[in-house]
Parts: structure tokens; sequence; C-alpha cells
């Protein structure tokens, strides 16, 4: 090949004309059987990179190159490239190799004489934009992201010894766009590897084989259509193909009668109506039942499928399968994997991951700007998981973007070809947080309707941040919003960064409550509405994990991030910042969950993420880690009590009540599962400190989605002291249980300051009590605390603090406080009027709220405040909500909350009123002494704000 010819296929392999494999058919699966065979090309490869592009046309030909890799395998896990020796990045995890451009690959291949007569076929399973040389001469180039590569060398390849070798450019080769932000190249996640992954192997066919076989089930009618593309007709005319289905994977066995056709009339396209019979098993996400199809010309060959018997619908609002209605309990998944820095390609490794997925009740999946190899959709199937990949594409679609839009078009047409057949793949969006020109994106999923029906169609996941709501021609809608903000009631999750949303929405700025509902947004949608990228609530990282990234990724933003803790003089409390803000956030999680089941117009939920991810700014926003694993904050069997098929939920407009008030609430059922729960009786009984309070039960009644189940009334105890109590719920005869946890304090309580100074400011009569030895409780006034203090935020901070904060500065909008909750001793005599566990739970939203933390960094690192406020990687300040001091000969509680304005509700008069009963007795003795002037100099300090790199976001550009 020619210098010039490699530049004008450079210029050429992004357009739609040219992304095609030389004579391949892209389509099932073709399992080895005996008219097939083939040879593996996994092993020792030789190698060159090309950094500069020369085309090493002088060597490739017959010589190998200087350097040798494994495939399948990538530079990184070769080792090749060039060593990264920054390690200055928090931003995501590191590689430690890195290149970008053309790399070459050869190889020697011995191929046997009884191929002499057959279709053959260099396999790539999945690989960057690649060419092709046999014995030097070119065979072809292919430029698919998301699907293999197929090169026809028939007639190539004689009997004997041959050289392949094959070009892979992970570079200009993949539009910037692409190569920048999606998922499937982002150093955020897979990484821009360069190699070739999964399955390398030349297949032998017979000359005259089948190309595909697609199956087109109808659950209704029991029945599939299959349509089967034959090679070529030359000479089969006359023989028989013949269809045969059998169920594999269940314990009800179904082998239905063959069916077959003449080949007759030159065809090379037939279509064969199957029915399957009343016995017919069908696939869903609680039976994932499947069929195993073999389609044969009997003595010429032979392709065997498989298929699940399913009808993925819309019906109105909600989505059924097969005629049931179902609710989409899903994950978002970005591609991570930090071991090896791109995709898992076996079926086991899928198979465990949505194990994973299913033990947190998870059912569905979607994949982030790129689409899963074959082996993800093989182990959906049969783990009964509905999957929705997407385009590698996030950003902007555009009329003019020629070699952007044609290099997607050909990817999502081979993208519909190739995993169709899968009872998993029932959804397709065209990419994330997409903009541009409407009626492109409306074009492209027009042109992948005509082409593939099986499954419905979203314009994309998030379009215009949710602004346009729903557009005409897209079944469902995977959104944040419906339509243009109005107050919160367009808003289809409950979290949103400060940029996004007025003080986060409305998790972190409602009164707790369990009755509100997305339904004010769902209802401006006519088609299915799923919550995008719910939640995204942020855990203080757990660097105890850093020993698990042994292989191709370095841990170096962890590294930093628990260095900067250890500067700050609060390394030995990492893991309870990691405890504290992880159950707050995974009780944030249940929230959000809670909030969409109890919607009854909603059709399901996106979590941002079960696990973390480790990429954009470096978000730790999952109960999982990276790896998948558990972190050990809420195990699988108490996640399912709030997200599983089956859920009993309360409804109730607060968590606090008072002693004597009467307790109101309504129960209702979220049962989207298979089985017919009507007549059962669902048990409710309300307890504290082991005694029950009130009980009873309700009938389940019939039918599936949103039911209500009943009303709960009755009149609380008047208890002597503040106490929790549990309400608890359950089904008869079936695992289903939900559990909520209420907080009650005593009624007709007064506030008693006691021999309590109540101050609002460190002024000299203040000083002068401490100087007499008095007791002052001081709640300084926001307004004078500005310069070193922090806002009050209730929930976890979203996604990461540095991200968003350099989005809020860029809009001119106010930014999150930025703090992962509070970090408190539960056995502090401060909360014998106020039970609390070590974290935020939902008695707490006045009170921080209402709290401006202050900053207190210049203390000794063995101070503790009795209310830590933990805050984020970036600033590592030391935060207190409350702290304690012996000041002079005086006695000082400092609280940096307005407790006055909360009075008014019970958890705050509570709150406050605990803090009296405890300043007024003999356990207030605080252990740290500090002089008048060491004190003062708190509310002097000039606090130096920790520099905060740029971080971007193509989707608020």
């Amino acid at each position: 090949m020619n210098r010039k010819f490699l530049a004008v296929s450079q210029s050429l392999i992004l357009s739609a004309a040219l992304l095609s494999c030389s004579g391949t058919g892209a389509g099932s699966s073709d399992d080895t059987v005996s008219m097939r065979q083939t040879v593996s090309l996994a092993g020792e490869w030789s190698f060159s990179l090309d950094p500069e592009d020369k085309g090493l046309e002088s060597s490739f030909q017959t010589e190998d190159f200087s350097e040798t890799v494994l495939l399948p395998g990538t530079t990184d896990t070769n080792r090749k490239g060039r060593r990264n020796t920054d390690t200055s990045e928090t931003t995501r995890l590191s590689r430690y190799y890195t290149y970008e451009g053309p790399a070459w690959y050869s190889r020697t291949v011995v191929i046997p004489e009884d191929w002499a007569e057959r279709h053959v076929e260099l396999f790539l399973e999945r690989t960057r934009p690649s060419m092709v040389w046999v014995d030097g001469q070119p065979a072809g180039e292919c430029g698919y992201l998301s699907v293999p590569h197929r090169y026809d060398l028939t007639g190539m390849l004689s009997p004997g010894k041959h050289r392949i070798t094959v070009r892979i450019d992970n570079g200009r080769s993949i539009p910037s766009q692409v190569r920048s932000s999606s998922h499937s190249c982002s150093e955020s996640t897979q990484t821009g590897w360069n190699g070739i992954i999964g399955r390398i192997e030349l297949q032998a066919k017979p000359l005259l084989h089948i190309v595909s076989a697609e199956v087109y089930p109808d659950a209704a009618g029991r029945s599939v259509t299959v349509e089967v593309v034959l090679s070529g007709a030359e000479g089969i005319d006359g023989r028989e193909l013949v269809l045969k289905a059998e169920a594999f994977n269940t314990d009800r066995r179904h082998s239905p009668a063959p069916v077959s056709c003449l080949l007759k009339d030159g065809r090379t396209v037939y279509r064969l109506e199957y029915p399957l019979g009343n016995r017919a098993v069908l696939w869903s996400d609680t039976d994932p039942a499947l069929y195993l199809l073999t389609a044969e010309i009997p003595g010429l060959d032979r392709m065997e499928v498989t298929f699940g018997l399913r009808d993925f619908r819309t019906d109105g609002r909600h989505f059924t399968i097969n005629g049931r209605k179902t609710f989409l309990r899903g994950k978002h998944d970005a591609c991570v994997f930090p071991l090896t820095g791109y995709t898992a390609m076996s079926v086991d490794e899928w198979r465990h991951y949505f194990r994973v997925c299913r033990e947190y009740g998870i059912n569905h999946c979607r994949f982030h700007s790129w689409c899963p190899p074959e082996a993800c959709f093989e182990a959906a199937d049969l783990e009964g998981i509905f999957l929705q990949p997407e385009l590698p594409i996030w950003g902007s679609f555009k009329s003019e973007n020629e070699e952007l839009n044609g290099f997607l078009l050909a990817d999502g047409e081979n993208i519909q070809k190739e995993y169709s057949n899968h009872a998993s793949f029932v959804m397709f969006a065209l990419g994330n947080e997409l903009s541009g020109d409407m009626d492109l994106i409306k074009s492209f999923v027009e042109h992948f309707r005509a082409l593939e029906r099986r499954h419905l169609y979203a314009y994309g996941s998030n379009n215009y941040l949710g602004t346009k709501g729903h557009v005409p021609g897209e079944d469902f809608l995977v959104t944040c919003r419906v339509g243009k903000d109005d107050g919160y009631s367009t808003h289809a999750r409950a979290s949103f960064s400060f940029a996004d949303a007025y003080e986060g929405g409305y998790l972190n700025n409602t009164r707790p409550n369990t009755e509100m509902t997305f339904d004010s947004a769902a209802v401006k949608s006519p088609v299915p509405v799923i919550g995008h990228e719910t939640g995204q609530y942020q855990i203080y990282p757990d660097y105890s994990q850093i020993r698990k990234y042994t292989g191709v990724l370095a841990p170096w933003n962890l590294e930093i991030f628990r260095d900067r803790l250890e500067k700050a003089g609060m390394a030995d409390q990492a893991e309870d910042f990691f405890k504290a803000s992880g159950a707050w956030s995974a009780e944030l999680y249940r929230a959000d969950i809670e909030m969409n089941l109890r919607s009854g117009e909603m059709a399901g939920f996106q979590l941002l993420d079960l696990q973390d991810y480790p990429g954009q700014g470096s978000a730790y926003v999952g109960v999982l880690d990276a790896f998948m694993d558990s972190k050990g904050l809420v195990g699988p069997a108490e996640w399912r009590e709030f997200c599983c098929e089956t859920v009993p939920l309360l409804l109730m407009e607060q968590y606090c009540w008072t002693g004597g008030e009467i307790f109101a609430g309504a129960v209702r059922i979220a049962d989207y599962g298979a089985s017919d729960l009507g007549g059962r009786k669902i048990f409710w009984s309300l307890v504290s400190e082991g005694k029950t309070w009130k009980k009873g039960s309700f009938r389940m009644p019939a039918g599936k989605g949103l039911l209500d189940a009943g009303e709960i009334s009755f009149v609380l105890p008047d208890v002597e002291t503040a106490c929790t109590a549990e309400l608890s719920l359950g089904i008869s005869g079936t695992d289903y249980r939900n559990s909520y946890r209420i907080w009650v304090y005593p009624a007709g309580k007064r506030l008693d300051t006691g021999d309590v100074i109540v101050a609002r400011s460190p002024d000299a009569s203040v000083m002068e009590a401490l100087g007499q030895g008095r007791k002052v409780l001081l709640m300084p006034r926001k307004e004078d605390c500005a310069d070193f203090t922090v806002g009050g935020l209730f929930c976890t901070d979203y996604w990461n603090y540095r991200m968003f904060r350099n989005i809020c500065d860029n809009f001119g909008k106010p930014a999150s406080p930025g703090t992962l909750g509070i970090l408190t001793d539960p056995e502090h005599p401060i909360f014998d009027g106020f039970p609390t566990d070590g974290h935020t739970d939902w008695q707490w939203y006045p009170v921080i709220k209402a709290g401006y933390p202050m900053i207190l960094d210049s203390m000794p690192s063995d101070f503790r405040p009795v209310v830590q406020v933990i805050d984020n990687v970036e600033r590592n300040h030391r935060l207190a909500l409350v702290y304690e001091l012996s000041v002079g000969d005086g006695k000082l509680l400092v609280c940096m909350s307005d407790l006055e304005t909360v009075k008014d509700t019970p958890e705050g008069f509570q709150f406050y009123s605990s803090i009296l009963d405890y300043m007024n007795s003999e356990n207030f003795s605080p252990d740290f002494r500090m002089t008048r002037e060491e004190f003062l100099s708190f509310f002097r300090a000039e606090i130096q704000d920790r520099e905060i790199g740029e971080l971007r976001n193509i989707s608020y550009e």
C-alpha cells in the first residue's frame, strides 16, 4: 500500500458509504458446527506503534515488527506506549501507559487444506477502526466501534502459510466528539485503548451458507417469524430449509414441531412463520426462558441462534412485558472496568455483573453513550435484564458534521443488525444528553426504526437536559425533567445539581415526607417516562479500596484525596467519613427510588449508580465500588426492601411527630411481579423499643401497578422522652417487606434556658460571662459568619463538588455547599433528648438547612466537634455544626444553626431543647480548653481558598 492510498483511506473511512466491512454480513452469532470451522488467532502477534502515521509499508508485508504483544489485549495490557509519569490527575483513574494513533499487529497463519473451497472470514470481535492486509495486499477496512469487524478473505487465504496484518487506529479515525466524550472511548470510563479484544479468529463456512437468521417474536400469538438470508442461490433450488426450536434454560422443556420450506426460484431471502403452540414459554425479567433455534440446509450449512418469545410494548405511560405492566428499575452503565480499562467480553463476567444487579432488585440497564458486546446481550438474555444500548455519542447532532453523522449512522445500523435477536435488547436511544438539529435526530430514529422494529426508540437520554419534554416520534422518554422548570413540578428525579435546580431539588429542599411523587412531571408526557441518572448522592471515598487497583489503571486520584485529608489533619477520620456519608447516601437512594415507585404515572428510573464512577471529576456515588463489590453500607436484602418487583410503601406527611398526635398514613403496593398476590394479607405494626404500639392488616388488592391497600390512623402514645419507632410492612407468604423509622417527641415541653445564656454574637458581654464561669450557648447570626462558614446542605453533595462548582461559577449561580452529611457520636449526652445515629437522618432536616457550618481548620487534629460536617475531597475543611469548649473559666457550646428559625418544627424544637437540657446538666463539661482570645480568632480567621481546577461537561457548553 502506498502512502497516498493510506492518507485517502484515513479521510474516507468515516463516511457512511465506506463504513462497511468488505463482503460481510453482520448479524446473528454462528456457533461452530460440523459445517463451520474456526481457527483462533489469540496469542502472540508482532507489533509496532506508528505515532507519526508513517504507514510502515516497508516492513509489514513479510517481516515481523520489532515488538510483540498478546491478543486479545490492548496497548495498556501489553504495557506499550508512553509511560505515564503524571501522577497528579484527580478527575479520573490514570493509565500507566497511554497511546493514541495507529498501531500495527501482524502474524503468520496456516490455512488447512480443506478450506480451499470455503468462504473464509477474519473476525475481530471488538476493536477500533481497522484496516487489514493479507500478504501485503489490501483486504479492506472497517470503522465500527460497537460491533465486530468481519473481513471476507475468501480467495486471499488459499491453503498454506499467509501473513495477516491489521492496522488499528484509536486516534483520528474516530471522530473527535466520539473520542472525547463517548463512554466507548472516554478516559473517564473504559479509556481510549488501542488493541483487539474478545474473539479473534478465522471462520470458514461453505461457499453457499446461511448469512443470518433473524427471529421476530409474537408472544401473544405464541409464534415467531424467522427471516433467513443465504449467501447465494446458485445450485440450491430444491434443497430444504429446516427450522427447529427448543427451550433450553428452563424447567418447562418445550420442543415445538419443526417447520421447513423448499429453496426455489433463485431466492436468497426466506421468511417462515413458526408457530410454537400453546405450551410455548415466554421470556421476561421474572422468567427469562430462551429458545435455541437451528436453521439448517441439510448437507450444506447450519446456524444456531437464541431468542426469547416476548412482547415489550408501551401502554400509555407504562411498559408492558407480554401484556403485563412492568416497571424499569434501572442502573446506568458507564463502561467502568478498572482492571482492564475496557469492557468485559465473556458471558460469565457479564452474568456475574447482572446477578449483582438482580441481587439489588435491578431489572434494567442503560448503556450511556456506548453499546456493549455480544456477551453482555447473551448474559442479559439469561438473567432477565432489559437493556438500552446507545450510539457512541454525547453532545450535539449537527447537519454540517457529515463525518460524525456518517460514522454514527453506520454504527447504529450495525448495532441493529448485530444484536436485535436478543430478547434483552428492548430499547434503543441515540446517545446521552443530545442537542442540535432535532430534524436530524428524528431522521436517525426513523431510519433505524425502518430497519428494525423489535425494540422501542428514544431520540436520546435526557436530550436538551429535559427542557423540551416529550418530542413526538419517540416511544419513551428518558429525562431528568419533562419540559422547562415550574418549580419542581417538571422534575423526574429527586436530586439535582445547584446549577440545574434551586437548592438541588426535592429531597434537599422539601420537608421530609413519603408522599411526594413525580406524577406532575410524568403526566406531561404521553409516553413512558424514565428518570434519568437518578440519585448521584456522593459518598466520601473508601481509601481501603486503593489496593484493589491491580490492573492497567492507577488510583492516583484516590491517593491524592487521601493525602489531602492527611494534610488537613483528619486522616484518622477517613473511615468514619466514608461510613457516615455512605449510610446517609443509601437512605437518600431509598427515598428517590420510593418516590419513583409511588408515582403512578412513572415508568421507571435509571440510577447513577449502584457502582462508583471513578471519572469525570471522580464521582463516588455508588453503594458498590467500581468493581461492583459491596462497600458494606447496605446489603442486597435491605436494598431489595425498597427496590424489587413488589414493594410495600408507606405514605405519610412527615417523619417527626409529637406524642398524642394522630398518626395518619396510607399503604400502597408497587406490584410489578409475575405472581398474583391478590387476596393475601398485608400486615403492619409500629414498634418502639420492643413494645408494639399498634398493628393491623389489609387485604392485598388485585391487579398490577401502584395499588391502594388501606389507611392507617391512630393516636400516638403521649411519650415522656423522645424516642424512635419503626413501622413495618409485610405481605403474607412472601419475602416482600419494608419499614420506616419515625421520631416521636414529648408534647407540652417548653424551652428552659436555666443557667444558660443564649447569645447571637461573641461580643464583650459573652466574653465577660465566660470569664465569670458562666454557660453560654452561642448561635452566631449567619450574616456575621459568611467569611468562615459554608452553607447548610441536607443531602450529600451531588456527583462531585469540582464539576458543578465550575458549572455554577460559569453560569453565575450559587454553588452547592458541597458537604456530605454529618458525623456525630449518638452516645453523646447532648442527644439524650434527640435520638440520632452517627449520620444524617430525616429528623435533622430543619437543623441542617438552617445551618452554616464553621470552618475550624486551625484546630488540632484531636479536636472533634459534637456535630461534625463532612467536607468534600476538594476542600477538606474541618467543619462544625455544633462544638463545645471550655473558654476561660466558662463553658461554651457553639451551634452553627439558627434554631430560633426552626423551633416551630417538632424536630427543630426538640434539638434546641435537648441542647439546653444537656448544658444545664452535670454532663456539660467540655474537655477542650481555649483562651477567649484564641476562640475569638475563629471569627477573624482568613480562610485560604482551596484551588479547584476546571472541569468541563459537554452538556453545559
